[in-house]
């Protein structure tokens, strides 16, 4: 039995769940999320808690049984409290700034780099050198803090670019100097 699979979920104060087939929709303060189990995979609400097992116990079933049980605990914890990412900017003359919905981004191009944010998420920025990401889906909070980080990432000599916070980016030594005798 998979140790995730088998935990419940604890469903917090204002979270609704419904359950038609395979698929739940989860409705909570912040927003709504959908999302299909996959075949296999039972689920049983009691009260205030959601348990998740398996209906069939072939290596498929086996191999999904954690993860929906983690993807639907992630959805109840997105639309309760949401889901953030810090970036933090480092390099001179690099930052970022608000465009109505759009991040604008000047990271040492020779154009400044626009991005609209992906559905259900925003962007914020409290100081010029910190972007904040912030939504319901993990998936996507990950996925739009991803792509701002891949505009310029972290480089190894300088450590200038678009780095999460707290990420710890290993340098590397310059070039030597040369001797003033030879």
């Amino acid at each position: 039995m998979s140790r995730i699979g088998k935990m419940p979920i604890i469903i917090p104060e204002g979270v609704s769940i419904e359950i038609q087939g395979l698929n739940i929709k989860v409705n909570g303060p912040k927003g709504e999320l959908n999302y299909d189990l996959m075949p296999g995979i039972t689920m049983t609400k009691n009260d205030n808690q959601l348990t998740l097992g398996r209906s069939e116990n072939n290596s498929r079933a086996r191999a999904f049984h954690g993860l929906c049980r983690s993807l639907i605990a992630n959805m109840i914890e997105g639309v309760s409290s949401g889901f953030e990412k810090r970036l933090k900017i480092i390099g001179t003359g690099y930052r970022a700034q608000i465009s109505g919905s759009k991040l604008v981004l000047n990271l040492g191009f020779s154009h400044q780099v626009e991005l609209e944010p992906l559905e259900g998420i925003s962007f914020e920025v409290p100081d010029q050198n910190t972007i904040l990401v912030t939504g319901i889906s993990k998936q996507a909070v990950g996925q739009q803090a991803a792509s701002i980080r891949k505009i310029r990432p972290p480089e190894p000599y300088g450590g200038k670019g678009v780095r999460y916070e707290g990420e710890y980016v290993r340098r590397k030594a310059g070039k030597a100097k040369a001797s003033a005798g030879e």
